[in-house]
């Protein structure tokens, strides 16, 4: 059995396995979408393929539209080599319920691929795409340092530099590709557009219209676009930047999985590593619970995704929503877990959630530090979204979601992970920054975490980080044992307003952190009994 569109012709095969096939005609609809294009998505992995594939694809089923989706690459071009040109852009969707058993359904609503790299021959067909008014949505997974125009010392990065002096011709930065691709609706007729980030991060649709503005006006000072470009862009009639709270764990291609399938019968399952570290698969394993909150403001029209389950809203409630989860009630979680887990040495999220430790760490987070500073958003119930994060979500042993992948981009999360809650605190009558506890303990485990050493104090493979070089210039001169180097070289870091959205000695918390390092770097050993000493926990 082979996923190809060829292969799923076979449907009594696939069906006596218990897979579900799409419930429409692949082909039409790939044919359909190219002549009239609705909606193109950047970033073409694994949580586009394992989530927003799969909510047009329940359209799709339900005969409620006849267009699919366009997914665009701009980083990792191996991607669309290795997975979708082969499989015909089929891909496959394996639910990993918390009984162990699979849902298994072929998604068909991926209906063209594009690599979006201005010297490849894609990039005239994504000018054309952009230039049809048809067009409703551009939607992205980029992750959140791809909206980063800056670097550590608030300098442009290279690319950035170069595509601002060098135009609109040869972009190299996504923000720049897309800004460029703007310019070409813009010249085609001032189209409408929506442009929503799904990415996992507050105020993504305000951080995407912010990088856009930036290099257009950039553009416009050295002559490349003119002034009208940029009142389109800001016109919300025109072009919008709707808010999203999106969450579905999406982790690396399990090698169980991977097993089940071939078992199945199914050939060509191999989980492949790219060039550039993307660890993908011609399947999509996933949790089955899943949540995708948007601000309804789309200019151009959309899909009624409400009959796939998201909700629309206004933008307030989705800022509410988004805060419930990336600032208190999950996010934060994930980010603790992920640096005690590395220290600890644990390979799976689920794991973790077994040291009773680790467990009452998560719950104090959001519990005990995180519900008292959530708004209600109404559409969701925060203390019942946190319950089932801790109770269920996290342990389902046959998610195969590691520490280290989470751990990935730390210092472009941990200001909106736990700076947000520091700020509500200090902004609240009611509450004191220095009642926290276990915030700036989990801010102390990541400097130590950055060591690169684990709690025995042998070597470990730090996750990829853009900061980590400028991080390290500092942390590296700390030596397990050695508290006298601690003050003068996280003062650095802890002081830095654009790691943690605020200066932590300005708001009480700096010696506490220091304190709890202190303790974290007394030996081998320390991480452990650090969290029994102030958790009362045993493993």
């Amino acid at each position: 059995m082979l996923l190809t569109r060829e292969g799923i012709k076979d449907v009594e095969k696939w069906r006596s396995r218990g897979i579900k096939l799409p419930n429409y005609d692949v082909e039409e609809i790939s044919k359909r979408t190219k002549e009239s294009p609705i909606w193109l998505h950047f970033g073409a992995g694994n949580i586009f393929r394992g989530f927003i594939a799969l909510l047009q694809q329940n359209l799709l089923d339900k005969g409620l539209i006849d267009k699919g989706i366009i997914a665009v690459e701009s980083y990792d071009y191996e991607i669309i080599e290795k997975i979708y040109v082969p499989y015909d852009n089929l891909s496959m969707l394996v639910v990993m319920n918390i009984d162990g058993t699979l849902e298994i359904e072929v998604i068909g609503s991926i209906s063209d691929k594009i690599i979006a790299d201005p010297s490849h021959s894609d990039w005239e067909r994504l000018k054309n795409i952009f230039s049809n008014p048809s067009l409703q949505i551009a939607s992205f997974t980029i992750t959140e340092k791809a909206y980063n125009l800056k670097d550590f010392s608030g300098e442009y990065i290279k690319d950035v530099k170069e595509d601002i002096e060098e135009g609109l011709d040869k972009p190299k930065h996504i923000i720049s590709k897309v800004t460029s691709l703007l310019y070409e609706r813009y010249k085609a007729g001032k189209y409408p557009l929506a442009l929503l980030s799904l990415d996992n991060f507050s105020g993504n649709g305000e951080r995407l219209f912010n990088s856009i503005k930036t290099i257009a006006e950039e553009w416009i000072k050295k002559g490349f676009v003119e002034e009208g470009f940029l009142n389109y862009l800001t016109d919300s009639t025109k072009v919008s930047f709707p808010l999203s709270m999106i969450d579905k764990i999406v982790p690396r291609p399990s090698e169980e999985v991977k097993k089940k399938l071939e078992d199945l019968g199914i050939e060509r399952m191999d989980i492949i590593k790219t060039s550039k570290n993307t660890i993908i698969a011609p399947f999509v394993n996933a949790e089955k619970i899943h949540y995708l909150v948007i601000e309804d403001k789309f200019p151009n029209g959309r899909p009624p995704l409400e009959e796939a389950g998201v909700i629309f809203t206004d933008k307030e409630t989705v800022e509410k929503v988004e805060r419930m989860k990336v600032t208190t009630c999950l996010n934060p979680l994930h980010t603790t877990l992920a640096i005690f887990g590395c220290l600890l040495n644990y390979s799976t999220i689920a794991d973790e959630m077994k040291d009773p430790c680790l467990k009452k760490l998560v719950e104090k987070v959001g519990y005990d530090e995180g519900l008292p500073v959530v708004v209600h958003p109404g559409v969701l119930d925060p203390e019942e979204f946190l319950r089932e994060v801790i109770e269920v979500r996290f342990p389902n042993p046959y998610m195969p979601d590691t520490p280290q992948r989470i751990a990935t981009d730390t210092s472009q999360k941990i200001a909106i992970r736990f700076g947000e809650t520091i700020k509500s605190y200090k902004q609240r009558s009611d509450l004191k920054v220095t009642d926290l506890k276990y915030i700036p303990l989990v801010i102390a485990g990541w400097l130590r975490y950055l060591m690169g050493l684990d709690d025995e104090g042998n070597p470990m493979t730090l996750s990829p980080d853009p900061l980590l070089e400028d991080l390290r210039s500092h942390i590296s001169n700390i030596k397990l044992g050695d508290v006298d180097s601690v003050k003068d070289n996280l003062k650095p870091i802890l002081s830095n307003v654009n790691i943690f959205g605020v200066d932590l000695y300005e708001v009480g918390l700096g010696e506490r952190i220091e304190s709890y390092f202190k303790e974290f770097i007394e030996g081998p050993g320390a991480v452990r009994r650090v969290l029994e000493k102030y958790l009362g926990c045993k493993e």
